[in-house]
């Protein structure tokens, strides 16, 4: 299931360019993207801290030299359940359901276990027809020192490390209580811009 999303939108997107003649064109299914870039086109990305506060914490440019055509986000602040607590994270992967699923399993390691600022409840008792079941999701985070925010995120950062030296994403960014961490193969960390007032800024495409 934390695939469908990508999947959706690969699936909108090929009907797209085969009915037509399209040199850019991109499938958002709730902030799973799939990309479709012709040569020489670019698409920026604008990777956002949460959803009920927009804002973004950083940008990304991925280019049609670039083996990206998928994007997604994940995190407990979502429209989905989560198991970690990271505030957002974003996957740039080959397709779209490949970075769906990886950015699931990235939040999901952005954790700190059994520590009690995290409030957790069984998914099933917030939405019933969840297929998560009993599983804990996370429902709330309270305020957490450096030291555990730097935790959590070197967690969430093996996670990504692993998937990219295996090859199955190019790129990760993870965001908790305003730090970010970025794992990259496929783009440089000079592509992938953080400003240091990100957080305070709001910017529309």
């Amino acid at each position: 299931m934390a695939a469908v999303a990508g999947a959706v939108a690969e699936e909108v997107l090929e009907t797209m360019t085969s009915a037509a003649g399209l040199a850019k064109a991109y499938v958002n299914d709730g902030g799973d993207i799939a990309l479709h870039l012709e040569q020489g086109e670019q698409f920026l990305i604008g990777m956002v801290e949460r959803p009920d506060r927009p804002s973004l914490f950083g940008t990304a440019t991925v280019s049609s030299e670039d083996a990206i055509r998928g994007i997604a986000t994940s995190g407990w602040r979502g429209r989905s359940f989560s198991l970690g607590i990271a505030d957002a994270v974003t996957v740039l992967g080959e397709s779209a359901a490949q970075a769906d699923a990886a950015a699931t399993i990235i939040a999901n390691a952005v954790d700190l276990p059994g520590n009690p600022k995290i409030v957790r409840v069984p998914a099933c008792s917030v939405a019933p027809d969840s297929d998560l079941g009993d599983l804990l999701v996370t429902q709330d985070v309270e305020t957490l020192s450096a030291e555990e925010v730097d935790c959590a995120l070197q967690a969430g950062m093996a996670m990504a490390e692993g998937l990219a030296a295996e090859g199955l994403i190019g790129s990760a960014a993870l965001h908790l209580s305003g730090e970010t961490r970025v794992v990259g193969a496929a783009l440089s960390l000079a592509t992938v811009r953080l400003s240091e007032n990100a957080h305070r800024s709001l910017v529309h495409a």
